[in-house]
């Protein structure tokens, strides 16, 4: 059943990710980073697109973590309730490194916690471009937790459809209940899809696309370090 859902997801989603990934080059000749973000499970689809062999070195990651790491406050902040909080925007986005020209990509299957549709309120009245990697299905079923009633695809000027059910989980139990969590792996692709795009893009524009390589190879150090060089103050690689 995910092999299938995955399959579904990449044929759907080809021109919301051509357009996904036009954003993230336009940005990137411009000057721009892209700036992912995600909270709980979603923080491992910002953990795809900022940071990784293959991926584009302009790129940071936004956490709540980042309060901790960046904010000074204490590691007892981050409860499970803090995703729900829309202050918590304010202070993720204050304290990363972010110029006019850069491009966002938030990652919340729901997308009606506080936190995501608070930032995703930012990044737009601060005149970013929105990409949104969410779940239509279940985030229509959804009343959003945001004081404004609005959601994350509300929001996105892009919006990718990992096309997960309501509950996340495809296989029903007997008595009710369900197992088996797939947007984790269809988000994953999304996010994949759109960098192999952009990077593709950069490769027909004539440009060298600037892509990691994995540490684990012999000359990955010295050429993700030469790389990220040239980012220096616009790029960061927190825990």
């Amino acid at each position: 059943m995910a092999l299938e859902l995955a399959r579904q997801v990449a044929e759907t989603q080809q021109e919301p990710v051509r357009r996904a990934a036009a954003a993230v080059v336009a940005s990137l000749r411009a000057g721009g980073v892209v700036n992912a973000f995600g909270s709980g499970h979603s923080e491992a689809i910002a953990m795809e697109i900022a940071g990784r062999a293959g991926g584009l070195v302009p790129s940071n990651r936004l956490t709540p973590k980042d309060l901790v790491l960046y904010g000074g406050e204490p590691a007892s902040v981050l409860t499970p309730e803090l995703e729900r909080d829309p202050a918590v925007a304010h202070r993720i986005y204050e304290l990363a490194p972010v110029a006019p020209q850069d491009v966002f990509v938030l990652v919340s299957s729901s997308g009606v916690n506080g936190t995501v549709v608070e930032l995703a309120s930012i990044v737009k009245e601060r005149g970013h471009q929105l990409i949104a990697i969410t779940s239509v299905k279940h985030s229509i079923q959804m009343t959003s937790r945001h004081p404004s009633g609005g959601k994350l695809l509300d929001l996105a000027d892009i919006v990718l459809d990992n096309g997960a059910p309501y509950g996340d989980a495809l296989m029903e139990l007997p008595g009710g209940g369900s197992y088996g969590a797939v947007s984790t792996i269809t988000s994953a692709l999304l996010a994949q899809m759109v960098v192999t795009e952009a990077v593709d893009l950069l490769v027909e524009l004539g440009e060298t696309p600037p892509v990691y390589l994995s540490v684990n190879v012999t000359g990955g150090d010295e050429h993700n370090k030469a790389l990220e060089s040239r980012y220096a103050g616009r790029i960061r690689r927190g825990a």
